[in-house]
């Protein structure tokens, strides 16, 4: 039997897209490969036994990884690792270690460092360009999430289309549907159904809270916007324009919110914003759709491939326009009701289950050399 090692480290940290992804793909590719037998290496394998029974199939084993800083784990962890367990492949996000002693695979979600380095530290800009653009040399294979992704990827590295798989991110529709379900979670935080605008991301200046929350001032709605996200760094610029804006009492700030929870909170919404200024994929604009929840998203990078004519799309820096899209939501239940349906049916294009059988067809390809 085959070994493929997987590093589950994204799970131990904070909720974003990569973690989702890592969560959703490979959770199916177990359930599809039984022929192979996966290393996960994570130091919270507690929490994988509590999400789902794809990772106590018995083609999976949980390998405790202690959590530490990369130089350490990539250096000495997961080399040690991979001569530990005699893994013929190794799947690593973004970097991959230094020795290595097999064949790896990365998934590149995205490049944005180097197109929009300003949203990063200098620190993260040159050690990603560095160990990424490394790490792609030398991978056997490349994933990534969407085509924008993949042509920078092809454009700025020297790897070939041909080693380079874009599997979509999708949102799961046991969890993101339309309905009624879940109104008292949001009951419970003061909220209405069907009366809030709601945006989900990170507190960090990429994901542009200050265009929102100043577009936002300028509506003159009673109804609250509601933010869920981790703060992040440059989050007390946020909060800072919040309190000068006198919008404390309006705006509420979600920072831990479980999966099942999230669901509710897009389900309930009036609409779903998000005006980021650069991304790989944009998968809550995917959850929100699924949730027949009409979107407002940014005209750049990913995102008008992931919306495809489904969405109100505006340029991140147009406050004004992004003020006229809201109001026009705000103002027409026929529009609402327009937006929501072309969101549901553009949602049905996106499929973890597609995703897995594409890493599965690569995994048997290299495997099988």
């Amino acid at each position: 039997m085959k070994r493929v090692g997987v590093d589950f480290h994204v799970v131990d940290g904070i909720f974003q897209g990569s973690r989702s992804h890592v969560l959703e793909v490979f959770r199916r590719v177990f359930r599809i490969c039984p022929d192979i037998e996966f290393y996960l290496f994570l130091e919270e394998v507690e929490i994988l036994r509590e999400l789902s029974a794809d990772f106590l199939l018995p083609n999976v084993k949980l390998i405790r990884m202690k959590h530490t800083n990369p130089v350490k784990r990539l250096s000495m962890q997961l080399p040690a690792f991979q001569k530990k367990f005699d893994l013929d492949l190794l799947h690593t996000q973004y970097i991959s270690p230094i020795p290595s002693f097999c064949k790896t695979i990365i998934t590149l979600h995205d490049i944005l460092f180097e197109s929009h380095p300003k949203y990063f530290s200098s620190l993260f800009n040159l050690r990603s360009k560095l160990l990424m653009r490394a790490s792609a040399a030398r991978a056997t294979h490349i994933f990534t999430v969407s085509e924008y992704s993949k042509n920078e990827i092809l454009s700025r590295y020297k790897v070939s289309s041909e080693n380079i798989t874009t599997i979509y991110n999708g949102a799961d529709r046991e969890q993101f549907y339309p309905g009624a379900n879940g109104v008292q979670v949001i009951e419970e935080k003061g909220l209405k159904s069907g009366e809030y605008i709601l945006t989900v991301g990170r507190l960090e200046p990429r994901k542009n809270h200050l265009s929102l929350i100043n577009a936002y001032a300028e509506l003159n709605t009673d109804i609250p916007l509601v933010i869920i996200g981790q703060r992040d760094f440059g989050y007390q610029q946020i909060e800072t324009r919040i309190c000068e804006l006198g919008l404390s009492d309006r705006i509420l700030i979600l920072e831990k919110v479980s999966g099942a929870d999230l669901a509710s909170f897009y389900r309930h919404a009036k609409f779903f914003v998000y005006p980021t200024w650069a991304e790989g994929f944009g998968m809550p604009v995917i959850e929100a759709m699924a949730s027949g929840v009409p979107v407002i998203t940014s005209n750049t990078t990913s995102l008008p491939e992931i919306a495809a004519g489904a969405a109100i799309l505006i340029a991140p820096e147009d406050i004004s326009g992004l003020k006229e899209a809201m109001s026009s939501l705000l103002s027409s239940d026929v529009l609402r009701r327009e937006w929501s349906s072309l969101g549901l049916i553009r949602a049905e294009s996106f499929e973890w289950d597609i995703s897995a059988e594409n890493v599965k067809h690569v995994y048997e390809g290299i495997l099988n050399e």
